[in-house]
């Protein structure tokens, strides 16, 4: 097992000024657009949703000043912003694939931190995937639900941010996995020093599909334990740490990913890195093909995963993800999730104090 290095500071969440001061423990978020109605920012209200996860278009948007502005009117209307989401540095197959363009991707990258930072915003998602978001069509589930499926034998193309990538070679040739190493590391390093000078911390999102390598673009560097684990090595930052998508843990399977999505928390948990959870569940694990569930549809017993968070003092924001489409509209869905959501952070509470001898 490799060594882990020793952290330079404490896990960041807990002593940023204006969040979680007046209620630590598991957050519940959700995505929300930058230009929400009133009705939209009621409607989660309506569901005790305090965190948003802001998505927000168009290259002229993401200035500081705008950010500022952003934060301030949802925070007037009681949502604070705990992601702010910029699809221009996410997955940039730029940087994962060192191609023409990569150091004015990283600038804007670098950028986009010192931003976050300057608005007060003080975390952020990063993708690495070199060709995107790789999905087969979708499948029927109970009662007609519908949602997205994978199946490797099909696999043909990826998306991210409107662009396709098409198989079987989407960049023309076969990439290594040492060839993605050196450029994560080209990358990361640069990053780190802005990241702590700014204040922001960045989650890692895992590759969606990992593991099993697609249009030539290896998937275990972010598709795996091990992967991951030597990821934060390099950056050796406590302002690095791990964005864990449950659904993707739970695509790859314990077997190819080389630990559960449990054991993946309590590892990550233990080491002060895990800084944000995408819940969501899936039929089955690969090589077979999968499909996502609702949280109580799929494989994972979705309570276990809210023990663990538990068991490790989580003291960030989890959110739906992907959720499927239900009769109704979007709205159905996702109040579905909120609610079964925060029973079980309700339940492992309640457990917990319970078993420490607490009333």
């Amino acid at each position: 097992m490799t060594q882990q290095p020793e952290l330079k500071a404490q896990y960041p969440l807990k002593v940023i000024p204006g969040y979680f001061a007046s209620k630590p423990g598991i957050q519940i978020g959700t995505y929300l657009g930058a230009d929400a109605s009133d009705e939209e920012i009621q409607f989660l209200h309506q569901l005790g949703i305090e965190w948003i996860m802001l998505l927000v278009d168009g290259k002229e948007a993401h200035t500081a000043e705008n950010y500022i502005r952003l934060r301030e009117r949802f925070e007037s209307k009681g949502l604070k912003i705990y992601r702010l989401a910029n699809h221009r540095v996410h997955n940039m197959e730029q940087v994962t694939l060192n191609l023409p363009g990569r150091d004015e991707k990283i600038a804007e990258f670098l950028q986009f931190i010192r931003n976050l930072g300057k608005a007060g915003i003080y975390y952020s998602t990063y993708g690495h995937m070199g060709n995107g978001i790789w999905s087969t069509g979708h499948a029927v589930m109970r009662g007609g639900i519908v949602g997205r499926a994978f199946d490797l034998a099909k696999a043909e193309q990826g998306e991210w941010d409107g662009k396709v990538f098409k198989g079987p070679l989407t960049h023309g040739r076969v990439y290594t996995e040492e060839e993605l190493w050196d450029n994560y590391a080209y990358f990361i390093r640069q990053v780190v020093p802005v990241a702590e000078e700014a204040g922001v911390y960045i989650g890692i999102h895992p590759d969606d599909p990992p593991v099993y390598p697609l249009g030539g673009v290896p998937r275990r560097i972010f598709g795996t334990f091990e992967g991951f684990k030597r990821a934060l090595e390099i950056a050796n930052s406590p302002h690095i740490g791990v964005c864990l998508c449950v659904g993707c843990w739970l695509e790859g399977g314990a077997e190819n990913m080389g630990a559960d999505v449990i054991e993946a928390i309590r590892y990550f948990g233990s080491q002060k890195k895990l800084f944000k959870v995408h819940f969501r569940n899936v039929s089955n694990p690969m090589p077979a093909p999968w499909s996502e569930t609702l949280l109580d549809d799929g494989y994972m017993d979705m309570h276990r995963v809210m023990q663990a968070l538990r068991e490790v003092d989580f003291d960030g924001a989890i959110i739906p993800d992907h959720v499927p489409a239900m009769i109704g509209g979007g709205r159905v869905g996702l109040a579905y999730s909120i609610g079964y959501m925060r029973a079980l952070v309700q339940a492992v509470n309640n457990e917990y104090m319970d078993a420490s001898g607490r009333s």
